[in-house]
């Protein structure tokens, strides 16, 4: 493979199925990296949307299945492990969230089974998705991305939900007024009325900072983990096309290695993003004040 087919080959499954409104109004996909960059900010990851929509179907129909057949008796396979699923998790909130909620748990929960599917898709071989949708749809030339996660639009998609879900609680928890003081009268303080106002420039300054790295370091995080694992099976599947029989030899090994400690970064990613999310919202609902 020359150099400029690795290149183009690299670019085409780091290019998302976009659809918008092109420079001219018309709607349509674009075909490239910058007829996207030209459809702006309300143009549409197709790929990205379609799967994870799908998968966070599939995470509900499981879930409801088990359910609907759970048995104290005899329980199979699949309602075990979903059972020490619910109890890791569960755990892990009543650890982690010191208020009082019945939201937190099956957030928590959502969250890992989500984000962990949309992550294990890069444990499918990086031509496969991208081949069946040339297949179906009939044109060689359409870009598809598999991993929702390696996409920003959806990890700060979901880390800015969280973030809501911050504000709300901090809110309905403190009260707007103790809210509003803990951005403005923390972490100077002084007993001289006067000495305090003039902290409280410096004190928003640090605390807005610090209260918007939350859904930032959230999203930043998970995409940038996963983007890096996609970059790097993208870039061992291009040993594949080498003309020497030994580098494409190195590729298949070098590609399940990578796979077998990718599953742990899979795992972790989704454990991490679950934590922080229980953490950030147990910060919101203590009342310090």
């Amino acid at each position: 493979m020359t150099k400029v087919n690795a290149s183009g080959y690299i670019q085409h499954h780091l290019q998302n199925l976009t659809f918008g409104q092109a420079p001219n109004g018309s709607w349509g996909f674009a075909h490239t990296i910058a007829e996207a960059k030209e459809m702006g900010f309300w143009a549409f990851h197709l790929d990205t949307l379609g799967l994870s929509v799908t998968l966070g179907l599939v995470f509900i129909m499981i879930f409801r299945m088990v359910a609907k057949k759970a048995t104290s008796d005899q329980p199979g396979t699949l309602q075990n492990f979903i059972e020490i699923l619910i109890e890791f998790v569960d755990n892990s909130v009543k650890d982690s969230f010191h208020g009082r909620s019945s939201v937190i748990a099956p957030l928590a929960l959502t969250i890992f089974v989500w984000v962990f599917l949309m992550n294990a898709v890069d444990l499918i071989p990086v031509d496969w998705i991208p081949q069946l949708a040339m297949w179906i749809t009939g044109d060689h030339h359409i870009p598809f991305r598999a991993v929702s996660t390696a996409d920003p639009n959806t990890t700060m998609g979901m880390a800015m939900s969280v973030f809501v879900l911050i504000i709300f609680y901090s809110i309905k928890i403190k009260g707007i007024s103790n809210f509003v003081g803990e951005l403005t009268l923390h972490p100077f303080g002084s007993k001289n009325i006067f000495v305090q106002t003039m902290l409280i420039p410096a004190n928003f300054l640090l605390e807005f900072v610090t209260l918007i790295a939350k859904p930032i370091s959230l999203a930043l995080r998970l995409f940038g983990n996963m983007y890096a694992g996609e970059l790097i099976f993208i870039l061992i599947a291009v040993m594949f096309n080498s003309d020497l029989l030994w580098l494409g030899g190195l590729g298949i090994i070098l590609q399940l290695l990578w796979a077998v400690f990718h599953i742990l970064i899979i795992v972790l990613q989704s454990f991490i993003f679950m934590m922080l999310t229980i953490v950030y919202l147990s910060m919101a609902h203590e009342d310090n004040h």
